[in-house]
C-alpha cells in the first residue's frame, strides 16, 4: 500500500508540474493578448478582435489549472485550512471528509462534461463544446471548455494522492515543506 501511494503521489506531483507550466503558459499568452489590445487600439488605432476572446479563454486556461495545483499545495480556499495539520485518527477523518467533499463537488462536473441526458455523450459538455465555433477565433470551442473537466480531474488525483499519503503515515504538510 505504501508503494501505490507513493507512485500515485508521484504522478499527483507530476500532473502538478505540468499544470503549474500549463497555468504559466495561458498567463502569459492573456497578458500578451491584453497588451496587444491596448497597444492596437490606443497606437496603431487598429484593435484586432481576436484579442480579447483570446484573453477571456487564456484566463480560464490559467484559473482552472491554477486551482488545481493551490489545491496539491493545500493554497485553495478553505474555511479550517489547519485541519489540514492535524495527524493521527482526527487527521484522517477529516481527510476523508474533505475528500468526500471533493468528490460530491467534482465528480458531477466530470460526469456531465462527459455525458448529457439519458446518458447520451454526444449531448455532453465537451461534445457540445465541440459543435461550436468561437465567437473570434476560428477554433472549436472544446480547446477552451476542455479545462473544466481536465483541472477537476487533476483535482479528483491530487485528493487521492493526498488521501493514499495519509492512510500510510506517509503525508507531508505542504507548510512543512514550503519553511
Amino acid at each position: 500500500m505504501r508503494k501505490l501511494a507513493q507512485i500515485v503521489d508521484r504522478f499527483s506531483a507530476g500532473l502538478n508540474s505540468i499544470a503549474l507550466w500549463g497555468a504559466v503558459l495561458a498567463v502569459l499568452v492573456m497578458t500578451f493578448s491584453a497588451s496587444w489590445q491596448v497597444l492596437a487600439r490606443y497606437v496603431l488605432d487598429a484593435p484586432p478582435v481576436w484579442t480579447e476572446e483570446l484573453a477571456r479563454r487564456a484566463m480560464v486556461w490559467a484559473g482552472m489549472l491554477g486551482a488545481s495545483c493551490a489545491f496539491r499545495a493545500s493554497a485553495d480556499p478553505s474555511l479550517f485550512p489547519d485541519m489540514r495539520e492535524i495527524g493521527g485518527k482526527t487527521g484522517m477523518a477529516l481527510t476523508i471528509f474533505r475528500g468526500i467533499g471533493v468528490l460530491a463537488f467534482a465528480t458531477p462536473i466530470i460526469w456531465y462534461s462527459v455525458f448529457g441526458a439519458k446518458m447520451n455523450m454526444a449531448r455532453g459538455f465537451l461534445a457540445r463544446s465541440a459543435g461550436r465555433q468561437a465567437e473570434m477565433l476560428d477554433v472549436a470551442m472544446i480547446w477552451f471548455t476542455a479545462a473544466v473537466p481536465l483541472a477537476f480531474s487533476i483535482i479528483l488525483i491530487h485528493a487521492l494522492a493526498d488521501f493514499l499519503m495519509r492512510a500510510t503515515g506517509q503525508y507531508v504538510s505542504p507548510k512543512t515543506t514550503a519553511e
